[in-house]
């Protein structure tokens, strides 16, 4: 009997990536995961799947990926790397194809997006569209390409966006792209397609894909104010850039000001399914339209799934030091408390930390940098983090990523806020002497003179509130109710 293909599945760190790896694993394929940290994807992955890293900036490192590769989803794009990303995208979807094409690989899924202005396209747009022309160009393969509008789920981007606007503004002033019309996909159906299209002969096709509904982004944010019982009043304006609506939209929701505005533009073009091919080709596949939708995605909200917020793509942080910049030498600041309790509940505070928990001191000063950050076009505070009490490897929380992760003993967290270097924050619980001694560091890796001018002005305030923090941690971890009488050495 011969084995199952192997299936590759590129950006499963991803918002449609990681709901399509459960899929996939759920229908018994034999999955091998491509990540650039693959360290992020070890507690998301199932006993059969293979994780291998591969970057598509680095040729080399997709020649063991692709190896006995038969299908691969390609599933990247570069929409928060910057003023570039078009070039990137353009590049990763060239490098894949060839070394694809030299991996004997049968065929490539792509997602790409909805859109038919020619010239008049989008950035954003554009370039999902040239993706997939690179990708069958290079490859010279069959691309089976899904195109579709705004996705609709738990943590996807276009309800994110929708649900903050709704539930903090009671009253909306509405640029004309708010009236665009649109074709949204629930997240579940989406899945089905990409899922599906496995079973489709092996040949080069565009795919149309969407809704039962055409609507505005205006009904989208209606039908979830009805669906949540809010009154709210939406008034039209006239002009509203483009920029001027990121930025709006980076003080009010989890998006910052880069990817804002890229995702404004692109809802500037009609995107609604103008082909029934996809009707054809997936007869079993019947999408549900804008109310079950919405109502699926309220419904799962406080569920554990992959969000848009947590995606890698998100933080526009690139996995090394981009750009020919120099980090070093690292600055330290280091301190460590000892507590009256045991490590488990010393390191409890840590795995709670940030979130609507918050930072255990000064945590208007908190608030203030995210909000700043917002204004730089970082990533801000408002992601909060996938779970009050749990994290793994890879989540966001708040402006940070959880880079390593031991229960019980070690949280390193790496800095995703614009700062003019790279930063972590790094909290460990050990024993030492009899006692239980928390431990943490704050490293910094500046770049140029900015870097060190930024430390070195703001140290005695991270000086002030890492002080705080440490001692905030510290007496939430004594005041636990067993503390007092299970810490070693205590009478």
């Amino acid at each position: 009997m011969s084995a199952e293909p192997v299936i590759l599945l590129t950006g499963a760190t991803g918002y449609v990536g990681g709901r399509l790896l459960r899929a996939l694993e759920a229908s018994g394929r034999r999955v091998r995961c491509m990540a650039r940290r693959p360290e992020n994807l070890r507690a998301w992955v199932g006993p059969g799947t293979e994780i291998v890293r591969g970057d598509c900036l680095e040729c080399a490192s997709l020649d063991g990926a692709l190896a006995g590769v038969e299908s691969a989803y390609y599933l990247v794009h570069s929409m928060g790397a910057g003023a570039d990303f078009e070039e990137r995208d353009r590049r990763c979807a060239r490098h894949f194809g060839e070394a694809a094409r030299a991996a004997g690989v049968k065929r490539i899924f792509y997602l790409g997006g909805l859109g038919d202005g020619g010239a008049e396209l989008s950035a954003h747009l554009r370039s999902r569209q040239e993706t997939g022309e690179v990708l069958r160009a290079a490859s010279g393969l069959p691309v089976i390409e899904l195109r579709a509008s705004i996705v609709l789920g738990t943590g996807s981007l276009s309800f994110e966006l929708i649900r903050s606007l709704v539930e903090r503004l009671p009253v909306m002033l509405c640029p004309r792209w708010v009236e665009t019309e649109a074709q949204p996909i629930a997240i579940d159906d989406l899945v089905a397609y990409l899922l599906a299209a496995l079973d489709l002969p092996a040949e080069s096709r565009i795919l149309e894909v969407g809704g039962a509904d055409r609507v505005s982004y205006g009904d989208i944010m209606r039908e979830y104010a009805r669906q949540r019982g809010l009154r709210r009043v939406m008034i039209p304006v006239p002009v509203l850039t483009p920029r001027l609506s990121s930025l709006w939209l980076g003080l009010t929701t989890p998006l910052y000001a880069r990817v804002g505005r890229k995702l404004i533009e692109g809802v500037r073009n009609p995107t609604v399914v103008r082909d029934g091919a996809a009707r054809r080709a997936f007869p079993s596949i019947r999408p549900i339209g804008l109310r079950e939708a919405i109502a699926r995605a309220m419904a799962n909200e406080d569920r554990t799934l992959a969000r848009w917020s947590a995606a890698l793509s998100s933080s526009g942080i690139d996995s090394k030091v981009s750009g020919g910049r120099h980090f070093g030498p690292r600055l330290i600041d280091s301190r460590a408390l000892r507590v009256a309790a045991t490590p488990e509940q010393a390191f409890a505070p840590i795995r709670e930390i940030g979130g609507e928990r918050g930072w255990y001191y000064a945590d208007f000063l908190w608030r203030l940098r995210g909000f700043l950050d917002l204004l730089a076009g970082g990533v801000g505070m408002r992601r909060g983090r996938r779970d009050p009490e749990s994290l793994v490897v890879g989540d966001a929380l708040d402006f940070w990523r959880v880079e390593a992760y031991e229960p019980d003993r070690r949280l390193r967290l790496a800095a995703e806020m614009r700062l003019p270097g790279r930063a972590w924050l790094e909290f460990e619980v050990r024993r030492s002497g009899g006692e239980t001694v928390i431990c943490q560091t704050a490293e910094f890796d500046p770049v140029g003179v900015a870097g060190r001018l930024y430390w070195y002005g703001i140290y005695p305030l991270h000086a002030l509130v890492f002080r705080g923090m440490l001692r905030g941690i510290a007496a939430r971890a004594a005041a636990h109710p067993s503390a007092a009488a299970s810490a070693p050495g205590r009478r």
